[in-house]
Parts: structure tokens; C-alpha cells; sequence
């Protein structure tokens, strides 16, 4: 359940705050008065010590007391700042592999309230390129992470493994964007990729202002057969609707994007990853100094080559 820690760190907060401020109302006043009249009595100042012996703080008030700063703190940052994502497939490979930690800016597509992600005001929009976190649609307990590809009103092909877009008409319908080829060059294989046995072609590509690489499996065929289907377009053609994202993984014949599945509505959107701040392997080989016999989630190695800002 994708929102699940976030619910519960609202409730858990929420317990410690109110039992905190059920002591200081009810329950600090009776222990103070005690307090007062023991000083009178003896006609000096107890000290803290003697304070406590005589008035003692309940344990589960005073754990609440000391921990609903840390959780308030950490709602507050979690909630409308920043949330740390663990990336669990290889579909944004070579950007992000599996074991990667990424920073997700929470406040880039709006403020929202962390339980029923109402939109308390509007912040801003997806750029093209951009790598965006949201509620997959057709499940919106998962969160999927994507890149941007698609905006409103965008016209968009892949054909032949090549992308095709078609910026939306923004003032005159009769003087609209060309259809735009978004060009592949060649990158050198400093570190090959593979899909099990096949080793990927790689490739840089431009998608607005954001250069970035991708991953294409030369043994794969067009699964055109699969793609979400839009009335009114091509196979392999879609119409981005007003408040929709279309959003495909940099490793292209290996995600499970827009083209199968279809759009991403604005208030899916979760925030804009902004920097890979871990990033753990877990393969074991015969020098790892894991044993093969340890769970699958003890990590063999830190990537410490990987750490730095999302592209």
C-alpha cells in the first residue's frame, strides 16, 4: 500500500500530539499544585530530582512528550517536502537501477494534504523530461516512476522503436508544432546493460531541456499488439487529454508505461525525483563477502559511483 506509512505516521503523530497535550492541560496543573505545596512546606526549592519523586510524568506522557517533535518534524518534511523512494525494477535503467534511493520533491506538482492527497494550492507542472513518481493508475496503492514524456494536448508516436512528439497547439490551431523526431545517437558502451542474456544498445536522447540516456533491446519486436488503445488514433499514436501525462521508462522494451496502460491524471502525481542519494547492489558474486546463504535483501555493496542528481 503505497500511502500506508503515510497514514501512519499521520495517526501515530497525531496519538503522541494529543496525549502530550492531554498531560499539559489535565494532568501538568495537578502535578504542579503538588509540587507547590511540598516547596511551601519544606520553604525551600525542590530541584528537579525531587520534583519528579514527588510529582512523577506518566511514561507514556512522557515518551509522547518526547518523540511527537521528531514525528511532527519528520510529517511535515515527509509530507510536503521530500519522501525517499527505493526503485524496484530495472524499467528506468541506465538512469536508475534497482537498489537506487531516489529523493522525490514532493512540493513540485502542488502541496498536498498526506492523507486523501486533496491539492492544497498549486505549485507547479511536469516539464518534458522530467523524472516524475506517481499512483499507478490502474492501482493507485503502487507508486510507479517514470519520465515525462507527453504533456497536455501532446501528440505522440513510437514507431520503430523511435519516439515521435507533437508539442500541443498553445494560441493558433492552424499553425501547430511540426511532428518532431526525437533523435537516438550512439553511445559508447563504457558499461553494458543486459536484458538476462542480451547485452542493450544505448542511447542518448533530448526530451526539452533534459538530456538523458536510454536502453533498447535490439532482440525485441514491436509489441504494438499490446499497446492501450485511444479511439480515433493509430496503433501506435496517442492524444494526450487535457490534465493527462504520458510517461515511458528509459529502459524502453522493458517498462511497463503509457503506452500499455494509458495516462497519468495531474492528481496522481506524487513528485519530481530529484537526486539518487543511495544506491545499494545486491548481486552476489564469488568474491562478495555476503554469504550466498543470507536473505536476498541483505545489500553486497554501496554504489558510491551512482550517488548525485537525477537527469
Amino acid at each position: 500500500m503505497a500511502n500506508f506509512y503515510s497514514i501512519l505516521l499521520t495517526l501515530v503523530t497525531l496519538a503522541a500530539g494529543l496525549i502530550w497535550l492531554y498531560d499539559a492541560k489535565l494532568k501538568r496543573p495537578a502535578r504542579m499544585a503538588i509540587i507547590q505545596r511540598a516547596e511551601q512546606q519544606a520553604n525551600t526549592t525542590l530541584s528537579p530530582a525531587e520534583r519528579e519523586n514527588i510529582a512523577p510524568q506518566g511514561k507514556v506522557a512522557e515518551f509522547a512528550q518526547s518523540v511527537f517533535p521528531i514525528l511532527f518534524a519528520i510529517l511535515v518534511l515527509r509530507s510536503f517536502f521530500y519522501e525517499p523512494f527505493r526503485i524496484p525494477s530495472a524499467s528506468m535503467m541506465p538512469t536508475m537501477l534497482a537498489g537506487d534511493f531516489v529523493l522525490v520533491e514532493k512540493f513540485s506538482y502542488g502541496v498536498r494534504d498526506p492523507l486523501f492527497r486533496s491539492e492544497l494550492f498549486a505549485t507547479g507542472l511536469p516539464e518534458r523530461g522530467e523524472v516524475a513518481v506517481f499512483k499507478f493508475p490502474l492501482n493507485p496503492q503502487v507508486d510507479f516512476i517514470k519520465r515525462i514524456v507527453g504533456l497536455p494536448g501532446d501528440r505522440i508516436i513510437y514507431r520503430n522503436k523511435t519516439l515521435y512528439i507533437q508539442p500541443a497547439c498553445d494560441v493558433e490551431p492552424d499553425n501547430c508544432p511540426p511532428l518532431q523526431v526525437i533523435e537516438q545517437s550512439v553511445q559508447p558502451q563504457d558499461e553494458v546493460y543486459f536484458n538476462r542474456a542480451t547485452p542493450l544498445q544505448r542511447f542518448a536522447e533530448q526530451l526539452g531541456d533534459v538530456a538523458h540516456e536510454i536502453l533498447i533491446d535490439p532482440t525485441i519486436a514491436s509489441r504494438s499488439a499490446f499497446y492501450f488503445q485511444q479511439p480515433g488514433t493509430a496503433v501506435d499514436e496517442w492524444i494526450v487529454p487535457a490534465g493527462h501525462y504520458f510517461v515511458m521508462g528509459d529502459n524502453r522494451d522493458n517498462s511497463e508505461d503509457s503506452r500499455y496502460w494509458g495516462f497519468v491524471p495531474y492528481d496522481h502525481l506524487v513528485g519530481r525525483a530529484v537526486v539518487i542519494w543511495m544506491s545499494l547492489e545486491f548481486e552476489r558474486g564469488a568474491d562478495s563477502w555476503v554469504p550466498r546463504w543470507f536473505p536476498s535483501w541483505v545489500p553486497s555493496g554501496v554504489r558510491w559511483q551512482r550517488l548525485g542528481v537525477v537527469e
